[in-house]
């Protein structure tokens, strides 16, 4: 017989207050608050650890996978999710070409974006020629007006070619109130569409029609909690709406699909989409179902376009691909992974490749989609899913009690609200509380936009949606897009400003706020120099114009200053921009002597790179 021991049985496991002992000590008398708790975007605290204890009141972490409220997911023996890619269309034969090149190279879920002009038998036909409907899964996005005429043809294709229903798996992308949200048009009329169009669909179990696509949401800006609760609330909409008009309630529930963003907070959007499912599963349960499985959300992933950008373009695919890995491992039923070029053309051949790429590595490389749930029961993404349900249904219960999703939206309040969290993270980043990697903070020094410029997207399905309403729109700018709009200005100045750094004094404060000057400047598109020191404050001036230097950067301690910083503005005597690198206590004298730029962790560096190029003469 087998002796079988208990792995470190001989060991006490340490109870929360002997580590909070520890964690004192080490701290060496510093507020353990302040260094080590992290107070979220989402409004509560984050802890440095978590323990077995923590989970206690969490009723979910006892669920399996498969079963209500699916918190852990709707799949029970894998984490399979399909491989989507979206084919813009402007000629049907072209688009179906694409479609059946790319199912061979890795993608299991097409996308087809047309306008309603295209809506006809024969675009269905010839975009659908050789593709197996029962095996690969369809969505179709056009103009909501002609979204039923679009599902009559489909359904009488999967006819004509004898699909058996059970099988065929897909969507229409039908979701009027993103048209409020983004054109600012009131689509109210063409919500009574929403019966007829799940009627046609009645039969085929695994297409869904109505969309909530609150990756609208997240491309603008909004906080993980803020997508979540109004994307419950969203679907809600839908779903009352759906009722009223006599539609059963777990006939309706099952063909709402969830097109939900993924942005870089990793570990929270891990935990977002499971407390998507749970909340999503306890609002349908109110209308009664005949079933749980009508209790299932289904979420489409897309990875963010908000924290992409235009310069240092290849990070994108580090972002994606994180975002990528926290939507598999939140068990999401189908993904899309924007290509890292779309800010700034269509993307190509080579970006849409690697795209699918991201995906096909986390399934063959890193067999993401071999274990369910692969967070359930960890300590720490089990408290954040629990503690972002507990934001997100607040402000889901916020949204009902003022009226609904479709109320809120028509006057304008959840515009506002996303665009005020859009202009916060854009104040964020200008003083660099948000780091844009490759923007705001270690931007590539030589590189150039090489005739690069921001992409305004996609046109609209026609050009009668095309048009803006009255109702106030979502602000859908970048993170990045006002230091690219710097950056792009000074590129076309006519001479390439110069920063040259200074470099005297204490070794190690000269080196880390050089290293600091580089980066903050470079994010405008100057030329930056570094140096390894120099003697005098004279000889580096001289060095700094030799080098012809448009801005002259003193870099030494906070006592040097006193000392070096007021010689060398002097001997400088206006030939070029005189900087202080840091915030020194004299600064009051050296601002008394004339000197009036600084730059430090503590300005705005936008607002700083701003009056920089003014003061060069370069025209933003």
């Amino acid at each position: 017989m087998v002796k079988r021991e208990k792995l470190f049985g001989e060991f006490q496991a340490p109870t929360r207050q002997e580590w909070l002992d520890k964690i004192e000590v080490d701290l060496k008398g510093a507020d353990f608050q302040k260094k080590l708790v992290w107070r979220t975007n989402e409004g509560f605290n984050v802890q440095p650890f978590y323990r077995r204890e923590d989970l206690a009141d969490k009723a979910a972490v006892n669920s399996l996978p498969g079963e209500f409220p699916f918190i852990r997911g709707n799949k029970t023996d894998n984490n399979l999710w399909y491989v989507r890619q979206n084919i813009n269309v402007t000629d049907a034969k072209a688009a179906n070409s694409k479609a059946l090149d790319i199912l061979n190279k890795g993608v299991d879920s097409l996308g087809f974006h047309f306008c309603g002009d295209m809506v006809n038998a024969e675009t269905v036909e010839t975009l659908l020629k050789g593709i197996r409907c029962d095996i690969v899964e369809v969505n179709f996005c056009t103009c909501k007006r002609r979204s039923v005429e679009l599902a009559k043809l489909l359904v009488d294709y999967f006819e004509k070619h004898g699909y058996d229903k059970e099988k065929v798996s897909g969507s229409i992308d039908w979701d009027p109130i993103e048209k409020i949200l983004v054109k600012g048009k009131d689509t109210t009329a063409v919500l009574q569409l929403g019966k007829e169009l799940i009627n046609t669909f009645a039969a085929y179990p695994k297409f869904r029609c109505v969309s909530v696509n609150s990756v609208t949401l997240n491309n603008s800006g909004a906080y993980i909690y803020q997508e979540l609760g109004y994307a419950l609330a969203w679907g809600n909409e839908y779903l009352q709406q759906l009722v009223d008009q006599g539609v059963d309630p777990t006939l309706a529930a099952k063909n709402i699909k969830f097109n939900m963003g993924v942005s870089e907070n990793y570990f929270m959007e891990i935990a977002k989409f499971r407390a998507a499912r749970m909340l999503w599963a306890q609002i349908v349960k109110q209308y009664e179902p005949q079933c749980d499985c009508a209790c299932q959300m289904h979420v489409c992933a897309v990875t963010s376009e908000y924290n992409q950008t235009l310069f240092d373009s290849y990070v994108n695919l580090l972002r994606s691909q994180t975002e990528a890995m926290s939507a598999a491992i939140g068990n999401v039923d189908s993904m899309v992974v924007t290509p890292f070029d779309k800010p700034y053309q269509t993307p190509d051949e080579f970006s849409e490749r690697l795209a699918r790429n991201q995906q096909l590595l986390l399934k063959e490389e890193a067999h993401f989609d071999k274990l369910v749930d692969v967070g359930g029961g960890s300590y720490y993404i089990e408290t954040l899913t629990d503690a972002i349900a507990k934001q997100a249904w607040a402000l889901f219960l916020e949204v009902e009690e003022a009226g609904g999703f479709l109320h809120e939206a028509l006057a304008g309040n959840i515009q506002s609200k996303v665009n005020a969290s859009n202009d916060k993270r854009h104040a964020d980043a200008a003083k660099r509380k948000e780091f844009i990697l490759g923007t705001n903070q270690f931007p590539n020094f030589t590189e150039t936009s090489e005739g690069k410029r921001p992409s305004n997207g996609c046109c609209c399905a026609n050009k009668a949606e095309a048009e803006a309403g009255n109702i106030p729109t979502l602000n859908k700018s970048r993170m990045a897009s006002e230091f690219e709009t710097l950056r792009l200005a000074t590129e076309s100045a006519p001479k390439q400003p110069i920063a040259f750094m200074l470099t005297i004094g204490n070794l190690a404060m000269r080196q880390a706020r050089a290293q600091f000057s580089c980066n903050f400047l470079a994010a405008a598109g100057y030329k930056v120099i570094d140096n390894l020191g120099f003697k005098t404050v004279e000889e580096g001036v001289d060095a700094a114009l030799k080098a012809d230097a448009d801005i002259v950067v003193i870099c030494s301690s906070d006592d040097e200053y006193a000392e070096y910083a007021i010689p060398a503005y002097k001997y400088l005597d206006g030939r070029a921009m005189f900087v202080v690198a840091g915030a020194p206590a004299c600064s009051e004298d050296l601002k008394a002597a004339g000197i009036e730029n600084f730059i430090h962790v503590r300005v705005n560096q936008l607002e700083t790179l701003r009056e920089y190029n003014k003061k060069l003469n370069i025209q933003q």
